[in-house]
C-alpha cells in the first residue's frame, strides 16, 4: 500500500505540538489573537470575521492525570472538563485570549466557571445557552445569543463584525465543508483510502489551525486521494458514535484489528461539519439556522432526530457494527444509550458499547472486547 500522503503529513505537522501549534505560533507573530471554544454550537465564522482565530479547547491523543483539575471540579465531572481544565491551570493554554463555552451540558457549564475564576488569560469570556429543539422561537432565541455574541466581540477587537465579514468567513467555512464532504466519500468505497484515525486527525486540525490555509492542504489532500492506489484492506465496517472523541490512536487500535472506521456520528467528524451555511439568508440568520439544525447531540430532543442522522451513516457508508463510546459521566450520551442501542437491534446493526475516561487509548479490556467484537462480526457478515 502507498503510505504517502504527503497533505495530511503538513496538516499533522501545522496542528502540532499540541496545544500551541506551529500554525498557531505564526499566526500570533502580527498580534493577532486567538479564543478557544468548547462546544461546536459556538459559530466559529463569527469569531473569524472579527479576526480572531478560534482554537477548540481539549485534549489530545493522551489521557492526562487530572489531580489539579480535581481540586476545583467535582470527580464525577466528565474528564472531557476536567482535561481542559488540567491543561489551562498548567499554562498550557495561556496562548488563548479567552474563552466562549456554548451551555451545552453541566461539564460545559462548570469548565466556564472554573475558566473564568482560576483561568490565567480572562481578557475576553462569553457564554450563553443552547435550546434544546428546533422550534421557530428556538432560533430566535438562539439568534439572539449570536448576536450578542457577536457585539462582545466587536468591543473586544475594537471593529463591528461587519455583514461583508461574516459572509466571507462562511464562504471560507463551506468550502471545509465542501472538502470534508469529499474526503468522507472516499470512505464509502469498499476499500477506502484514508483510516478513520488518520480521518480524526484531519477534522481535528480544523479546529486548531487558521481556516483559509487548512483549505489549501485539505484540497491538496482530496486530490491525492483521488489519484492514488492506496486501499486499506480490511473487512469489517465499523461506525463510531458518542461523546467527544479526540485520541485518533483509540480508532487505531481498533483498526490494527481486521476492521476500518468509515464514518461516525462525533462532534469531531460529521456532526462538525455536515450539511452547508445557506448563503441566500442574511448572515446571521444563516448561521443560527445551521448551527441549530446541525445534526443534533444527545441533549436535543426529541432524539429521533439524531437518531435519523445515525441511521442514514449506516446506510450511505455500509457499515457491519457501531462502536459506541461514552466518557464516563456524560449524562446526554448515557441517557439516550438504551433508546438507540434498542433501535440498532430493531435493524440488526451490532453494537459494543464502551465506557471510557476521556482520552483513554485503546488498550488492555478496550482492545480485548474490540477484538471480541470484531470477531463476531467477521462470523456474522463473512
Amino acid at each position: 500500500m502507498d503510505n504517502s500522503l504527503e497533505a495530511l503529513t503538513e496538516l499533522k505537522n501545522l496542528a502540532t505540538p499540541f496545544p500551541k501549534n506551529t500554525a498557531i505560533k505564526e499566526w500570533q507573530k502580527p498580534g493577532r489573537k486567538v479564543i478557544g471554544y468548547v462546544c461546536i454550537y459556538v459559530p466559529e465564522e463569527i469569531l473569524y470575521a472579527a479576526g480572531v482565530l478560534p482554537f477548540r479547547v481539549s485534549g489530545d491523543n493522551e489521557e492526562l492525570e487530572l489531580k489539579k483539575a480535581e481540586a476545583y471540579l467535582y470527580i464525577n465531572t466528565c474528564s472531557f472538563a476536567r482535561t481542559g481544565f488540567q491543561l489551562a491551570i498548567e499554562g498550557q493554554y495561556d496562548f488563548l485570549e479567552g474563552l466562549v463555552t456554548a451551555e451545552t451540558c453541566d461539564g460545559a457549564r462548570r469548565l466556564h466557571d472554573v475558566w473564568l475564576r482560576y483561568g490565567n488569560n480572562n481578557s475576553f469570556t462569553h457564554i450563553f445557552y443552547i435550546p434544546r429543539k428546533w422550534t421557530e422561537r428556538a432560533h430566535q432565541f438562539y439568534r439572539a445569543q449570536l448576536e450578542e455574541l457577536k457585539g462582545k466581540l466587536g468591543e473586544f477587537v475594537g471593529k463591528e463584525v461587519s455583514d461583508e465579514a461574516l459572509r466571507h468567513a462562511i464562504s471560507v467555512y463551506n468550502r471545509s465543508r465542501e472538502l470534508l464532504h469529499s474526503l468522507y466519500e472516499f470512505r464509502k468505497r469498499n476499500n477506502p483510502p484514508i483510516t478513520g484515525a488518520e480521518t480524526l486527525e484531519v477534522v481535528k486540525a480544523a479546529m486548531r489551525i487558521p481556516r483559509e490555509q487548512y483549505n489549501k492542504i485539505l484540497e491538496r489532500l482530496v486530490n491525492e486521494l483521488e489519484h492514488t492506489d492506496r486501499q486499506i484492506n480490511k473487512r469489517v465496517r465499523l461506525m463510531i458514535l458518542g461523546s467527544i472523541l479526540h485520541n485518533s490512536e483509540w480508532i487505531k487500535a481498533i483498526e490494527d484489528l481486521d476492521a476500518v472506521v468509515v464514518t461516525d456520528e462525533l462532534c469531531t467528524g460529521t456532526r462538525y461539519f455536515w450539511n452547508m451555511v445557506d448563503t441566500d439568508l442574511p448572515p446571521m440568520e444563516a448561521l443560527a439556522r445551521y448551527y441549530l439544525n446541525r445534526p443534533p447531540c444527545a441533549r436535543f430532543q426529541p432524539s429521533e432526530r439524531r437518531f435519523s442522522h445515525i441511521f442514514d451513516m449506516l446506510d450511505q457508508f455500509k457499515v457491519h457494527g457501531v462502536v459506541s463510546e461514552i466518557v464516563r459521566y456524560c449524562v446526554p450520551y448515557g441517557h439516550d444509550k438504551p433508546l438507540l442501542k434498542e433501535r440498532l437491534e430493531k435493524r440488526d446493526i451490532p453494537v459494543l458499547e464502551l465506557d471510557l475516561e476521556y482520552g483513554q487509548g485503546g488498550t488492555g479490556q478496550v482492545r480485548t472486547r474490540a477484538e471480541a467484537f470484531v470477531e463476531m462480526l467477521q462470523t456474522k457478515h463473512f
